[in-house]
């Protein structure tokens, strides 16, 4: 049997973070955005003129908790926190599992195809800037 899936195209990453850059330069929040494809794997990344070069690796890891886990990090923080059903979470993959605020599934035709990382901000502008960028999918 073999099973057929879609994917995040690199045009469809190009779009979603041109939409993330633009937002990010409207709320003024340097941001590093990440793209990953269905299997989680990055399909483009940018980090803004002076965003923060720690929030690379982060940028591209809530991407990849967004895919593998098809929930918005934000809302995976919630069932992170201390006697939640996510407790511990964050630990698992080889510590790449991010529980804050800035990742988002995107999503064709209700399947999860890919997922944006955005991170530079606060978690209130990390969300903004990934919802914008998870708006133009």
């Amino acid at each position: 049997m073999t099973i057929k899936f879609e994917t995040v195209s690199l045009e469809d990453a190009q779009r979603v973070i041109a939409a993330g850059q633009s937002e990010a330069n409207k709320i003024g929040s340097p941001s590093n955005v990440a793209v990953v494809d269905a299997g989680g794997n990055l399909v483009s990344h940018i980090r803004m003129d002076n965003a923060w070069v720690g929030s690379v690796d982060i940028s591209i890891n809530k991407a990849f908790t967004a895919r593998a886990f098809d929930i918005a990090t934000n809302d995976l923080a919630e069932q992170a926190q201390p006697g939640e059903q996510f407790y511990g979470i964050q630990a698992s993959n080889h510590g790449r599992v991010m529980v804050f605020a800035g990742g988002i599934p995107l999503r064709r035709d209700g399947l999860v195809v890919g997922a944006v990382g955005v991170s530079g901000g606060s978690g209130e502008q990390d969300q903004m800037v990934a919802e914008a960028a998870a708006a133009a999918f």
